[in-house]
């Protein structure tokens, strides 16, 4: 059986984005199912928009998301003597010819044709053919190389998501394989490099179907062996249109910006148009070993910000604490064992690493009270009920349990509703009427921090 090798082969002319990332995952789960490889191709041709920043972040994204390449990274800008050496070849066999027609008259064939109803094609001017007289090369004019593509017949390929797909040559047309300047071309290059690294497996989006039957033609010229093309549905937004920035986060160093973690990430892909029965949480081993072509749906798949959000927080809460505080910054110099309890305290209800951040910031800091909150929540009598439970608290250990059990007393003995002492806690406190147990809070807090922000809190506010 030929050994399976995949490959993720982006151009590197903006950010990863996440349709890029899931076309990764799913190259990179089956070959690591078949014990395969899986290469990473940066496809640099286009030397106009390629850029060293895009590059890198494909690098970091999939550095980050742990989808690692085997062997080197390919890059095609290093393949270019390679490319000529086949053009030639095909040149030589006459499988490929030069076309010296002008931009201008180009332009008027297609105006031309699409004036009388018909698809704008290449109508094969400069292609040689049994018993047609071509005209002297132009002066002037520097040639493309074109591939003559069959005149007749069809090409079909069984697809393993969109099943079999059958186009006619009669649609296709002779398409440049290097420009005027000699630079090789997308589709060219593609099957060139698919060739000698032995892709025996293409998963990409389906954009990509109008290329395949181009390819495929490519591919028997050169007597190579055509791979096995599995086109994946594009992802769109929550409104069915097609993924872009103003649904939010699209480039995956963004989410990561965002406070998600990358299990999380990967995870909520692996679903993104495949299914295990009903089963929505995967480790990356379990994905792998359950991939398959079968489960891939054909139907375009439809981006669910709330369930990556709920995804995030299931990894969040399964996260040891340790190595979630790693991923959290909230400032230097501070107390490790407060720092560890305030995420401990607030990471159930967290949808991101960033939300944890921006929640326990009041830890570490006397926060910033809304004058809203002081009118809403705080008065001379709920100061007197605070000041009579910080008096209750300072004769009794300063611990969780003990601290949220002496205000469950307090509430009951002063025959009063919890937030009627919760909430003036929770605006003197942490700033904010939103959080979880004030009592933890409390105990985390410690004793001589609570007292300190509560004389801060009657120093500027006179009530």
């Amino acid at each position: 059986m030929k050994k399976i090798i995949t490959r993720f082969a982006p151009s590197p002319t903006g950010f990863l984005h996440i349709g890029g990332v899931r076309t990764a995952l799913f190259s990179w789960a089956y070959a690591k199912k078949n014990n395969g490889n899986f290469i990473l191709r940066v496809e640099d041709t286009d030397l106009e928009r390629s850029t060293p920043e895009a590059i890198e972040a494909i690098k970091k994204g999939l550095q980050w998301l742990g989808i690692d390449n085997d062997g080197p990274i390919v890059y095609q800008t290093e393949r270019y003597d390679r490319y000529k050496e086949i053009i030639m070849q095909l040149l030589d066999e006459e499988k490929a010819y030069y076309c010296y027609a002008s931009k201008d008259e180009l332009d008027a064939l297609r105006i031309k044709q699409k004036d009388s109803g018909q698809k704008p094609k290449y109508d094969n001017r400069w292609r040689p053919q049994n018993g047609k007289d071509l005209p002297n090369p132009p002066d002037g004019i520097n040639p493309v190389v074109r591939f003559k593509n069959p005149l007749s017949g069809s090409v079909t390929w069984n697809d393993k998501v969109k099943k079999e797909i059958t186009i006619s040559n009669n649609e296709l047309d002779d398409f440049i394989i290097a420009r005027s300047d000699g630079s090789p071309t997308y589709n060219f290059c593609v099957v060139v490099d698919d060739m000698d690294m032995n892709i025996s497996h293409v998963i990409r989006g389906d954009d990509h179907v109008n290329n395949t039957p181009r390819q495929i033609n490519l591919f028997e010229a050169l007597n190579a062996q055509i791979p096995t093309y599995a086109h994946l549905s594009m992802i769109l937004g929550s409104d069915g249109q097609k993924l872009s920035k103003r649904h939010g986060a699209v480039s995956v160093m963004e989410y990561k910006e965002n406070g998600f973690l990358p299990e999380a990430l990967k995870n909520y892909l692996a679903r993104l148009g495949w299914s295990h029965g009903d089963d929505e949480i995967f480790s990356m081993h379990e994905f792998c070993s359950l991939f398959d072509f079968n489960n891939i749906i054909s139907s375009a798949a439809q981006f669910d910000e709330e369930k990556l959000n709920w995804l995030n927080n299931h990894y969040i809460k399964e996260m040891n604490i340790d190595e979630l505080a790693s991923h959290i910054e909230v400032g230097d110099s501070i107390d490790q064992d407060i720092f560890q309890k305030a995420i401990a305290l607030y990471r159930d209800r967290a949808k991101s690493l960033n939300e944890i951040s921006q929640n326990i910031k009041f830890f570490f800091e006397i926060p910033y009270i809304p004058q809203d909150l002081i009118d809403k929540y705080i008065n001379k009598d709920t100061m007197k009920l605070v000041d009579a439970l910080i008096a209750m608290l300072s004769k009794e250990a300063w611990d969780d349990d003990t601290v949220n059990l002496c205000v469950k007393k307090f509430v009951k003995d002063k025959e009063i509703k919890f937030p009627i002492i919760a909430m003036p806690l929770r605006v003197i406190l942490a700033g904010t009427d939103h959080t979880p147990s004030i009592g933890s809070i409390m105990s985390i807090l410690g004793n001589n921090e609570v007292n300190k922000r509560l004389q801060h809190f009657k120093k500027n506010h006179d009530l």
